[in-house]
């Protein structure tokens, strides 16, 4: 199987930790990457196009443990990768002392926003990145919008990042 890496830049992707990691927030925070995604030898490679910060206006709820996007927020997001002819890299963050693994919560919300932006983007793949202070996991949907792998990892300056891999790749959250 092909690995998939996203390719970011050193001062993106330090943006990209700020904003989701910011000291004054207790809340989940999210933000999302705009890449066109490339073959590259036998990997499939996510290219930076753009980075785009939610701002606190951007979603309905937010707490320590979950967060939901105003559907403005959603469409405005799925026009820009539209517009961009880009993939969709979503990044949150989770603010509790554990290794970065997506919730029960995400892997719901995946259930039903993974088919629906493959569905929208003509079947682009959705990457999707939970953050924490210590690590990160990522999954992507490369084949269909109901069955991801786990990303490889995510490249910045040269230097590979490698995620935890503690996220399961199917949607029975009972089975966590």
């Amino acid at each position: 199987m092909a690995r998939a890496l996203l390719h970011i830049p050193k001062d993106v992707y330090c943006q990209v930790q700020a904003h989701l990691l910011c000291t004054d927030s207790y809340s989940e925070e999210a933000g999302f990457v705009f890449a066109r995604h490339v073959s590259r030898h036998d990997d499939i490679v996510f290219e930076f196009v753009e980075w785009r910060p939610v701002p606190p206006e951007g979603f309905v709820d937010r707490s320590y443990g979950h967060l939901e996007l105003t559907d403005e927020t959603r469409a405005s997001l799925i026009k820009r990768a539209h517009d961009l002819d880009a993939c969709i890299v979503e990044f949150h963050a989770h603010t509790g002392p554990w290794p970065a693994a997506f919730s029960a919560s995400d892997l719901l919300g995946f259930r039903e926003f993974v088919p629906h932006v493959w569905w929208r983007l003509r079947g682009k793949p959705y990457v999707a990145v939970v953050v924490t202070r210590k690590d990160f996991d990522a999954l992507a949907w490369l084949t269909d919008p109901q069955t991801p792998q786990h990303l490889d990892g995510i490249e910045v300056e040269g230097s590979l990042r490698k995620p935890t891999g503690l996220s399961p790749l199917t949607y029975d959250v009972d089975e966590r």
